[in-house]
């Protein structure tokens, strides 16, 4: 049983055909997963949310899990990135956890990439929308990748809950065209380059 209340797992998938431009012959798939849990540290200060960290990468990983699955496979995913909203009787930091334990699931489940997993964190009611940055799993300099995905729940969270979010997409901007390194010239492999 997990060591807190999940309220509900929203899973959206946005299928891109083009920008006004050229249609792509496949669509660019951007994925959103994301849980409302009752926020454990609700209305008070804790010191220590190391647990809490911990015990959220299960919650991450279960995500990561569904979100894979819903795009395709671990190899078709090019850009990730995670977000979190928390209720307004929670603070920054209660969201702050999951820099770790959503970055750390959606890594292991995508085979250990490098670059930085880019994140947005707000403090907000239901319907908050917040949007997510995305970039590109090996490389953050490969500027194709530079995007967002939206993460909203109409109902969440609540004062005394908090929605965490994981997102994916299957490529680069639709018509992406303004230069910088290409994700076929990744070679240093240093999570920038």
């Amino acid at each position: 049983m997990s060591p807190f209340d999940i309220r509900k797992i929203k899973l959206c998938r946005e299928e891109i055909w083009h920008e006004r431009g050229p249609r792509r012959d496949t669509p660019l798939l951007v994925g959103t997963a994301l849980a409302v849990i009752g926020n454990p540290y609700a209305g008070r200060y804790e010191q220590d949310l190391l647990g809490f960290q911990q015990d959220l990468r299960a919650l991450g990983a279960e995500l990561s899990a569904r979100l894979v699955a819903e795009l395709g496979g671990a190899d078709r995913i090019e850009a990730y990135g995670k977000g979190v909203i928390v209720g307004e009787d929670g603070e920054l930091e209660h969201g702050a956890v999951w820099h770790e334990a959503g970055g750390w699931a959606m890594r292991e489940m995508l085979g250990n990439p490098k670059a930085i997993v880019p994140a947005a964190k707000t403090i907000g009611g239901p319907g908050t929308r917040l949007m997510v940055p995305l970039g590109h799993i090996h490389a953050a300099y490969v500027r194709s990748h530079f995007n967002t995905a939206e993460m909203t729940v109409w109902d969440g969270p609540r004062r005394d809950e908090i929605a965490f979010g994981l997102v994916m997409a299957t490529g680069g901007r639709v018509h992406a065209r303004i230069g910088g390194l290409k994700a076929e010239d990744i070679s240093i492999h240093d999570g920038q380059r």
